[in-house]
């Protein structure tokens, strides 16, 4: 389904991450945005980026970016430990914010996001990408219709290789670890689930593992979670896992449903369903979930249109991530302290 005709979203992009061609120029060029600035700490990344992908100029710092009329819109996908405080300065600058998850390095953090969006009246979301997915509304579905039953039971896991030693995910001062960087789509898909639970998800245990030679961060974490009506959930990660798996299986008293990669349904966009009726498989299409979300954001920002990603439901995940981090005995994130 295209695109209602609106008025093109004018971006402007901090830093030059390797997951903003997916996320968002590609997403942005399908649509008729303008990718108008991108900043860079290095700036012959910042230009080199800007000349590989279209954008109009080169900010001379995110500062300048911020500080650039043109930019209506901050795409924020740096380090996860640079999310809050350029979320803050993009928000006190006027600009409606697109940033990846998590929207800060803690719930405290969090909130501050949350004081900043509503004072600044601007659109602020947080890239959960998958919720926009026909697979990942499938699921809903095929609960609200009944045909699952009563939910009893929801298994997420999110798991990749190793990134490089050197990589910022690995970094306790740059907000890393395996719940920041892939348990937050565990956690965040199960708090989804709150209405036909019976309310949100609590924790009730968790336990995980360091990366060796790095202490406080994690390379792994199991959470087990409980809902209002009596179901539960299981919710893991693993960051040196020894392949990629981000599945979602959804057990009811009537039947299952299993989504084997909900996160990236691009890669695999199957639904498998089994009830006493027998198995089926539903494919729901392999056009990219960050096409979905931003269509969902352009459609916020210019008509107003209501998203269930805001900076409420981003501290509700974010007290759920603090709350696993802390029954694992490892530490929440500290916040990072950055210039311009």
């Amino acid at each position: 389904m295209s695109e209602p005709v609106r008025e093109p979203l004018s971006i402007g992009v901090l830093g030059a991450a390797r997951i903003t061609e997916r996320a968002l120029v590609d997403p942005a060029r399908a649509a008729g945005h303008r990718l108008v600035a991108v900043a860079a700490r290095d700036r012959s990344r910042a230009e080199a980026f800007a000349a590989r992908h279209g954008v109009e100029r080169v900010a001379g710092s995110y500062a300048d970016l911020l500080a650039d009329p043109e930019v209506e819109v901050v795409y924020n996908p740096l380090a996860n430990g640079l999310h809050g405080p350029w979320n803050l300065a993009a928000l006190a600058a006027g600009k409606h914010v697109l940033t990846e998850k998590p929207s800060a390095s803690n719930a405290e953090e969090a909130a501050e996001v949350r004081e900043a969006a509503a004072k600044s009246g601007t659109v602020f979301m947080e890239g959960f990408h998958y919720l926009f997915h026909p697979v990942t509304r499938r699921l809903h579905e095929l609960l609200d219709s009944g045909e699952l039953g009563e939910l009893r039971r929801v298994e997420t896991l999110v798991a990749i290789p190793a990134p490089e030693d050197g990589d910022p995910r690995w970094s306790l001062s740059l907000a890393g670890g395996a719940v920041m960087d892939l348990g937050c789509y565990s956690l965040h898909a199960q708090r989804m689930l709150a209405p036909w639970a019976g309310g949100a998800p609590s924790l009730v245990s968790a336990r995980g593992g360091e990366r060796a030679g790095v202490p406080g961060v994690d390379e792994w974490l199991d959470a087990e979670l409980a809902f209002p009506g009596g179901a539960t959930g299981s919710a893991r990660c693993h960051m040196a896992y020894d392949g990629l798996e981000m599945s979602c299986r959804i057990i009811g008293t009537k039947g299952e449903a299993t989504a084997p990669n909900f996160v990236l349904p691009h890669l695999d966009d199957r639904v498998v369903v089994r009830t006493a009726d027998g198995e089926r498989t539903e494919h729901l299409g392999t056009r990219s979930s960050y096409a979905y979300q931003l269509e969902a954001f352009a459609a916020r920002v210019r008509e107003g249109t209501p998203v269930p990603l805001d900076a409420d439901d981003a501290v509700a995940t974010m007290t759920l991530v603090d709350a696993c981090y802390r029954a694992a005995g490892l530490p929440p994130r500290p916040r990072s302290v950055v210039g311009n």
